[in-house]
C-alpha cells in the first residue's frame, strides 16, 4: 500500500499563516498530514479541529496526531456540519479553514472499498462506511436515465448513455454490476475511444463516487458554513482535484468577493463583500514529479474581510 503523502504542504502553510495561539479547521483531515503541519507550524498554543466523514481515515489520524494532546480535536463527520459541532464545543470562530477535497491515495489502496477498478472488491465506494447507499446499490435501483445523469454530469462523461445502457442490460439478464471489475469490463465494452494514458473506468468511476458521498452537494453547503465561521482576516484554503469541485469553489469566491444589489429588491443595499481572492495556486514540478496525486491539484485562497457582519460580532 502505497502511503498517503498530503498535497502541497508548503504552499497550505504559507497562505493558512497558522500561529501560535490560533484556531484552525481541517473540514476533510483525513490521515492528519496537513493538520499535523498545522499544529507544528502554529506551536505550542495553536489548535487545530479536524473533521472527516471516514472513520478508518480519522482512525489513523488519531493515531498520527495523539502527540498533540488537546490542541488537536478530532471528530466523525462532514463539514457540512461544521458550524452546529464547534458550536457544541464553545468555539464560535476560527483562523482560518481548510478543504482538502477528493479521495486518498490510502482510500483507492483500500481494496474492499471500491475506489479503484484495477482490484476486485465490492463496489461500494462510501466514504463514510457507516451509513448511505452504496455505488452497487445505485446501479441496481436506478433506471438507464438516471444512471446515465450521473455518469454525465459527475463524470463529464460523454458515452453516459451506452454506459448506462449496458449497466441496465446486464441487470436485466440477471447480472447486476456488484463488482469493481465487474463495472470496468462493462464500461470498457461500452466507450470505443479514450484520451491517451487513461483508463476507460476512470469518469464512470469518479462519477458514481461523487454522486454516492453527495461531495458536491457537501462542498457547497461547506462552504457556506466556512463564512459564517471565519474571523476577520482569516484564511480560506481550498484543494481540488477536478474541475466539477474548482468551479464550485471560483465561483463561491467570485460571488463573495463581489457587491451586487439584489435585482428583487431593487432598493434594498448591495450584499457586503465578505471574502477578497487572493490566489490560485498550483503545485510545484518537483512534487509533481514525486507525487502522482499532485498533477491535478489547484488550491484557491481567499481571506474573510471586515466589512459584513460575523456572525460571532457584538
Amino acid at each position: 500500500m502505497v502511503a498517503h503523502r498530503p498535497v502541497m504542504v508548503t504552499e497550505v502553510l504559507e497562505w493558512l499563516r497558522p500561529r501560535a495561539g490560533g484556531c484552525y479547521l481541517d473540514g476533510t483531515v483525513g490521515e492528519g498530514g496537513h493538520a499535523e503541519a498545522i499544529l507544528d507550524a502554529s506551536a505550542p498554543t495553536g489548535r487545530v479541529i479536524g473533521f472527516d466523514r471516514d472513520p478508518h481515515a480519522l482512525a489513523i489520524a488519531r493515531e498520527r496526531l495523539a502527540g498533540y494532546g488537546a490542541r488537536c480535536l478530532l471528530t466523525h463527520g462532514d463539514y457540512r456540519e461544521i458550524d452546529d459541532r464547534l458550536s457544541d464545543l464553545g468555539i464560535e470562530a476560527v483562523d482560518g479553514i481548510l478543504l482538502d477535497l477528493g479521495v486518498s491515495s490510502h482510500q483507492i489502496d483500500a481494496t474492499q472499498r471500491g475506489f479503484s477498478f484495477r482490484e476486485g472488491a465490492p463496489l461500494d465506494m462510501r466514504m463514510d462506511t457507516t451509513r448511505g447507499e452504496t455505488a452497487a446499490q445505485f446501479l441496481q435501483r436506478a433506471d438507464e436515465r438516471q444512471i446515465a445523469e450521473v455518469i454525465r454530469d459527475y463524470g463529464e462523461e460523454r458515452f453516459a448513455v451506452p454506459i448506462a445502457k449496458a449497466i441496465v442490460a446486464r441487470r436485466q439478464g440477471g447480472r447486476p454490476v456488484g463488482r469493481t471489475v465487474e463495472l470496468a469490463e462493462v464500461v470498457a465494452r461500452a466507450v470505443k475511444t479514450r484520451e491517451p494514458g487513461q483508463d476507460p473506468a476512470t469518469r464512470t468511476f469518479q462519477a458514481l463516487r461523487i454522486f454516492v458521498n453527495a461531495e458536491l452537494e457537501e462542498l457547497q453547503q461547506g462552504l457556506s458554513a466556512a463564512m459564517e465561521l471565519l474571523l476577520p482576516h482569516g484564511r480560506l484554503v481550498v484543494i481540488s482535484f477536478h474541475s466539477l469541485e474548482d468551479r464550485i469553489v471560483k465561483r463561491f469566491i467570485a460571488r463573495e468577493s463581489t457587491s451586487e444589489p439584489d435585482r428583487r429588491a431593487p432598493f434594498a443595499p448591495p450584499a457586503p463583500v465578505r471574502l477578497k481572492a487572493l490566489a490560485r495556486v498550483r503545485p510545484g514540478a518537483a512534487e509533481v514529479q514525486g507525487n502522482a496525486r499532485a498533477r491535478s491539484a489547484v488550491m484557491r485562497v481567499a481571506e474573510r474581510t471586515e466589512v459584513g457582519a460575523w456572525k460571532g460580532a457584538a
